[in-house]
């Protein structure tokens, strides 16, 4: 609804679902996922504030600022309360979105969530920010994976679409130094997260190379924590069926 703020909608129906994408990426993130999740009611898929067609949002690289904006759409499309899941950054505002508005987050599902742990990987997440070629994408994309996995090319040409945005680069790279350049990135501590009172998943995979798997470690008590062994950190496509079942699972604990 707001104009400069960018969701892909698909499903209807009383139950509302968000999907919040990680740095450098965009709805596309969740391709394979939004589907599957729109058969069972509203699914808004969003272009983050300083990504794709939400690259002129001024609430680019700051969490707190695009979870006001998410809850601030929403409103406006009269979503009164909704399940929110969130990959990497995308879970970081996911999270403040909680914090900031627990009455109308109904569910966190946290995906390698940002802001779990004081270490973030800048080096690579650069590369996959601001790669000079297509190729150089792909071999970004595949270090953030687990080792030895391939993205298949629909994957590569949809982020690189995204990258050949004019203003999307300059974007990216000025994000990247607000949330990694020293390879440390801003932490929600652990005794804030236990104040979430709403059923929170976090998924994480343990070959993780962006997000250590070891931020898992210590959630609050009320957290679930569905391991994903030998996954890395692009869990949206590569742990597509154990994501949309944990969005799912969480949706029912909410439900109870």
């Amino acid at each position: 609804m707001t104009q400069d703020l960018y969701a892909r909608t698909k499903g209807s129906g009383t139950t509302a679902m968000v999907l919040l994408h990680g740095f450098g990426g965009g709805c596309d993130d969740w391709y394979d996922i939004q589907p599957d999740l729109s058969r069972d009611g509203l699914v808004l898929a969003y272009d983050l504030p300083g990504h794709g067609r939400s690259l002129a949002h001024p609430a680019a690289g700051n969490a707190s600022a695009m979870a006001k904006a998410i809850l601030a759409d929403l409103a406006e499309r009269g979503v009164e309360k909704a399940h929110v899941a969130g990959f990497s950054m995308g879970g970081a505002v996911a999270c403040l979105m909680g914090l900031r508005a627990p009455d109308r987050v109904a569910s966190l599902t946290l995906l390698a969530p940002g802001g779990f742990g004081p270490f973030i990987n800048g080096p690579l997440l650069h590369r996959f920010a601001t790669p000079a070629t297509a190729d150089e994408l792909r071999a970004a994309m595949n270090d953030m994976a687990a080792p030895g996995y391939a993205f298949e090319t629909k994957y590569v040409a949809a982020l690189a679409a995204l990258r050949g945005i004019p203003g999307q680069p300059a974007m990216l790279e000025t994000i990247w130094g607000m949330i990694a350049r020293d390879s440390r990135q801003g932490e929600i501590p652990r005794q804030t997260l236990a104040t979430l009172a709403m059923p929170v998943t976090v998924v994480w995979g343990t070959a993780d190379p962006m997000l250590p798997y070891s931020q898992s470690e210590n959630l609050p008590a009320s957290f679930e924590l569905v391991t994903l062994p030998g996954a890395g950190h692009m869990l949206p496509v590569e742990a597509r069926k154990a994501v949309t079942a944990a969005i799912r699972k969480t949706v029912r604990r909410a439900a109870r």
